[in-house]
């Protein structure tokens, strides 16, 4: 184990930035460590209502950091994947992969919470321990970076004042429309509507993603808003975030009133999912993917969005950074010098995150194929996968604890 006292800026204080910070607070503890965000450290980010989707995994690294907010957050008992007719119907019906936490011996297969209930007490233990611990931690809120520029030794950050660290982690990042400067970059030509469902009937804690022939949709189930959860279980009524993603040359969701957005999702997703009766105000997104084809430059490495920004068909792109961050401070925590932790980081990602961008890659990219019975062939691989139990665990145990 390391005991350099290497100096380390930290750009961007959203979950991934906050997370790696607060881990290598704990773990190098001999390191000093600087965040970078433009937000203001009084600004309320507990509101932020985006829906964020955590695997097991995430959950226990979270809960290990001493930051879960487990009132916040609606376990995944079970996710239900399956595709909207047209489509192979079999003896048993439609095809369907069905993925209990029960069958794998875990608690839960994941979470789901909106953004601000994850990032707000995040930064609240964060700045704990810089309280506690003034002399090597640090906040530089409301300061955004304009530049990071390698020395031979270290890099310069320039945040309004230039200063020299041994070592700038890249942790912000936006969606795809933002990030066109990435190495590896693909528009799918489709957008993602995104909001929150009422659900009448649904069972509580589980997930669906749905395959369309426009491209996939997923509900996720949300807590039970602040107390009003026994008025809602009494009345079988469920919240649930939405993802709907369509065509952006043709959207067939954009010129719909919300009542015409209601009919038509009530289509879409199977009878397990209960009847949608309440949606809100819907917002879209452009989607496309965007990786850096390395995660290391010199004395600077990215991770979560900054390193790659993924299609939201499997759900996986903050999993991806977490896992990012805890990686890094593992390899800085074990090695003697910054270059061979950064050469050990990189070696360390290459396996879950390409794997991780090659499934959604191919994933997003299927819905965009005109191939006759591309529908069919997607039915039969569900099938399969139903059938083969040992696969169906393999593959939802990569889906919680990535590649490992």
């Amino acid at each position: 184990m390391t005991n350099t006292a290497w100096n380390i800026a930290v750009v961007g204080a959203g979950p991934v930035g906050l997370a790696l910070a607060l881990h290598a607070s704990k773990l190098l503890p001999h390191a000093g460590i600087t965040i970078f965000d433009a937000r203001a450290a009084d600004h309320d980010v507990s509101a932020d209502p985006r829906t964020l989707a955590l695997s097991m995994g995430s959950v226990q690294f979270l809960r290990r950091l001493g930051a879960w907010p487990a009132a916040a957050a609606e376990a995944i008992l079970e996710v239900h994947v399956s595709q909207a007719p047209p489509t192979l119907v079999t003896l048993f019906g439609e095809p369907a992969v069905r993925l209990r936490a029960a069958d794998l011996a875990v608690p839960q297969l994941g979470a789901v919470l909106p953004y601000g209930a994850l990032v707000a007490p995040l930064q609240r233990a964060w700045e704990a321990e810089v309280a506690a611990q003034p002399e090597r931690l640090h906040s530089r809120f409301g300061t955004p970076v304009a530049a990071i520029k390698p020395l031979p030794a270290g890099v310069e950050v320039d945040a309004g004042i230039a200063e020299p660290f041994d070592l700038a982690v890249v942790a912000e990042g936006g969606v795809f429309a933002e990030q066109a400067r990435k190495a590896l970059v693909g528009d799918y030509g489709q957008t993602a509507w995104v909001g929150q469902v009422t659900l009448q009937g649904a069972t509580r804690g589980m997930a669906f993603e749905r395959f369309t022939r426009h491209g996939p949709a997923a509900l996720l189930p949300l807590p039970p808003l602040p107390g009003a959860e026994a008025d809602a279980v009494a009345a079988g009524l469920f919240r649930a975030a939405l993802v709907w993603c369509v065509p952006s040359a043709d959207d067939p969701v954009q010129g719909l009133t919300d009542a015409q957005r209601v009919a038509v999702l009530n289509t879409l997703f199977p009878p397990e999912a209960g009847r949608i009766i309440g949606l809100t105000p819907l917002k879209s997104f452009a989607l496309g993917l965007n990786a850096e084809r390395t995660l290391v430059s010199g004395a600077t490495v990215r991770i979560g969005n900054a390193a790659q920004t993924l299609h939201p068909v499997a759900g996986q792109g903050l999993n991806l950074g977490l896992r990012d961050a805890h990686e890094l401070v593992a390899v800085l925590r074990q090695s003697a010098t910054l270059e061979a932790a950064l050469r050990r980081a990189e070696w360390a990602r290459a396996a879950d995150r390409w794997s991780m961008i090659a499934a959604t890659d191919f994933l997003a990219r299927s819905f965009t194929w005109k191939l006759p019975g591309a529908a069919t062939a997607r039915g039969l691989g569900l099938a399969a996968l139903q059938g083969l139990p040992p696969v169906k665990s393999w593959l939802a145990r990569r889906m919680m604890f990535g590649s490992r």
